[in-house]
């Protein structure tokens, strides 16, 4: 494919991987972030921009815009650069600019910990910035963050001169909005999505070709423990309800039980594969939500390319601004809003560490708080912490306190529902010593006896020792 340096548009068709050129865009002279035509230049050309100090944000998840990142990296290599900040979400796929090498020529302080930056993040060659998801975008439009460069990835643009962003609008958009200069990766395989993901071309400096496919994730068949929990939890959804789901193996095993339910919705940060047979059998159809009526709302996407496929072109999917999807206040318009996260650890009153083990930061706070609260203002609302009892390795993931170093990401005031494959037991508005026998009566059977003797000396003689 040839993209014409005068500013030919290219159509995206309904085969992602077909293109066509047509005449040149007018544009949106309207837009108060209108640049003028961008120029097409390569990815080489394109990061000479970029200067020591500079602060970049680089679009996220499966949509990371890996031309311009080794284009950033073999400049780094260079020595013509020196203390270049990188912001991101996590992102899926090679992630070079955090490695050893690149330190003092790059930073990366991730609003969330992926696990291809983890190790380095835990080494102190990158960094990480505590955020609820739903705020990552104030970081920027409230100048909280400079973006003198943001650098993200885009559909071809259509016959009227707009591109969407595809899966992946999140904080991406208010980079955007924000940036002195903006590189945008012009790539058939980005799906064209509607919502705010939807952008006129000409708020762009520059555009780049690359064709390399969108990074995809593959989710397998749940084990037994991953059933069980999806099982348990699919037994609290109720017909009508509108779902919130985090990444993972649980999340989609919840999906998997969900096939006799009617009428449920999406209103979520991400959603994943599991959401497409739901859709194709009429069980999502959203005709039960308050706001959105019909449509599957979310701030990013990852999985398979059937995912990307399901939706191109899809008026039923809307992408839409972090700030938006993940707002408390915006959850809670629709009823029985239902948000289920997961855990690295939950202590006995009800504690719970997401994004560290002890004192190594291994995710992020994420939007687990955001829908957490926006859940319990919902008229009907549920908001649940699903997760396996104990580790790979058979450590109970319930604990009589949190590791050293622990952070709490969210507090045993927000918590109301936590579920294992052993059952679910709901926690608001129950006492401290309510709490702990509750929590214990779903651990692992082989812990239950010493988180129940921990329980009593921390609670003294009032707690009513259950164990053997």
């Amino acid at each position: 494919m040839i993209l014409d340096r005068l500013g030919f548009v290219v159509k995206s068709m309904q085969n992602r991987s077909a293109v066509q050129l047509y005449k040149p865009f007018k544009g949106d002279a309207m837009t108060s972030m209108a640049r003028g035509k961008p120029e097409f230049v390569t990815p080489d050309k394109a990061v000479k921009i970029i200067k020591s100090g500079d602060h970049i944000h680089l679009s996220s998840v499966a949509s990371s815009p890996q031309c311009l990142i080794h284009a950033l990296c073999a400049r780094g290599r260079s020595g013509e650069l020196r203390n270049v900040f990188l912001h991101h979400l996590h992102t899926e796929g090679p992630a070079p600019y955090a490695d050893a090498e690149f330190e003092g020529i790059f930073q990366l302080d991730s609003f969330f910990v992926g696990a291809n930056v983890r190790n380095q993040t835990q080494k102190g060659f990158a960094d990480y910035i505590p955020v609820f998801l739903s705020e990552t975008q104030r970081l920027y439009r409230d100048g909280y963050l400079p973006c003198h460069v943001a650098m993200v990835q885009v559909c071809p643009p259509d016959e009227h001169g707009f591109v969407s962003l595809g899966t992946s609008v999140d904080a991406t958009l208010a980079a955007i909005e924000t940036a002195h200069k903006v590189i945008a990766v012009i790539n058939p395989n980005v799906p064209r999505t509607f919502g705010d993901a939807v952008i006129s071309a000409n708020r762009f400096d520059y555009f780049v070709q690359d064709d390399t496919p969108l990074e995809t994730f593959h989710f397998t068949k749940p084990d037994p423990v991953e059933e069980a929990i999806g099982k348990h939890c699919a037994s609290l959804i109720e017909d009508g309800a509108t779902l919130q789901m985090g990444i993972g193996a649980i999340p989609n095993a919840v999906l998997d039980q969900l096939g006799g339910h009617k009428n449920l919705g999406i209103h979520t940060e991400m959603f994943a594969d599991g959401v497409i047979p739901l859709v194709e059998k009429g069980v999502i159809n959203g005709e039960k939500k308050a706001i959105d009526g019909g449509k599957m709302v979310a701030t990013f996407l990852l999985g398979s390319n059937k995912l990307y496929d399901f939706v191109h072109l899809n008026p039923d999917v809307l992408m839409m601004d972090v700030g938006y999807t993940n707002d408390p206040f915006v959850i809670a318009k629709n009823p029985k809003v239902t948000a289920i996260n997961s855990a690295l650890q939950i202590d006995l009153t009800g504690q719970i560490s997401a994004d560290s083990l002890g004192a190594k930061f291994y995710s992020g706070v994420g939007g687990q708080v955001d829908f957490f609260y926006g859940a319990s203002r919902s008229k009907g609302g549920k908001a649940m912490i699903a997760m396996p009892s104990v580790t790979s390795d058979q450590t109970s993931k319930i604990a009589s306190v949190l590791l050293p170093g622990a952070g709490v990401v969210t507090t045993r005031a927000h918590v109301h529902w936590l579920v294992t494959e052993y059952g679910a037991v709901n926690l608001y508005g129950r006492s401290l010593q309510e709490r702990a026998r509750l929590i214990i009566s779903i651990a692992h059977p082989e812990h239950q006896e010493e988180l129940d003797r921990a329980a009593f000396e921390r609670f003294g003689s009032h707690y009513h020792f259950i164990g053997k």
